[in-house]
């Protein structure tokens, strides 16, 4: 290393001593933490008057966990229990079975909610492959009586009504679909088996 290289080197060095040293003996840190409250002494606080004037929460917000509805007032929940299974705090039972009016078709029979250990992660909504629930704004939770807080399948329905008001269509089956192309191929005279083609 050239001699002016080790010059400004040394002085760099030195002048970096010298500044951790200033700071040291001064507490510059200190001086700045103080001045930064000192600056908010004198801003003016803003008081809502909570009850009568609520919070605008931003979309992201993540509130009490509620069910969603379709557009034609079924459920969407096919009770598969991916929930229940991504859940942390292991606040949420769910006990599947068979729509009685449509046997092939899969319902939560029984959905419980326990708010009181709920964590509000957001990893059930994520978890769930139909988009049955969501992330509600509802924060005023508050009771005298733990027992409330825990939440059945219809009072999550209830919530969700409330929040989300706009709800969407119902897909269409897949085995209607399915057929529906299969009836669309055979009007095509699309080849099948048992059918002779011409060579």
């Amino acid at each position: 290393m050239p001699e002016s290289g080790r010059r400004v080197a040394t002085q760099t060095g030195l002048i970096v001593q010298w500044s951790k040293w200033v700071n040291t003996i001064f507490f510059v840190e200190i001086l700045k933490g103080l001045g930064l409250t000192f600056r908010h002494m004198f801003v003016r606080p803003i008081t809502e008057e909570y009850p009568k004037k609520k919070r605008d929460l931003p979309d992201g917000y993540r509130g009490v966990i509620v069910h969603l509805r379709y557009d034609d007032g079924s459920e969407k929940c096919v009770g598969c229990a991916l929930c229940e299974a991504a859940c942390p705090s292991h606040c949420i039972t769910v006990v599947s079975g068979e729509d009685p009016v449509l046997p092939q078709r899969r319902i939560a029979r029984q959905y419980i909610l326990d708010v009181t250990k709920c964590v509000f992660c957001g990893f059930c909504v994520q978890a769930c492959p139909v988009d049955a629930l969501a992330s509600s704004k509802e924060y005023e939770m508050a009771t005298t009586n733990k027992r409330s807080l825990i939440m059945d399948k219809e009072a999550m329905l209830t919530l969700g009504d409330k929040y989300f008001p706009q709800r969407s269509p119902r897909p269409a089956p897949y085995l209607e679909a399915r057929l529906a192309f299969f009836q669309s191929m055979k009007a095509r005279d699309f080849p099948m088996a048992g059918k002779e083609t011409a060579a």
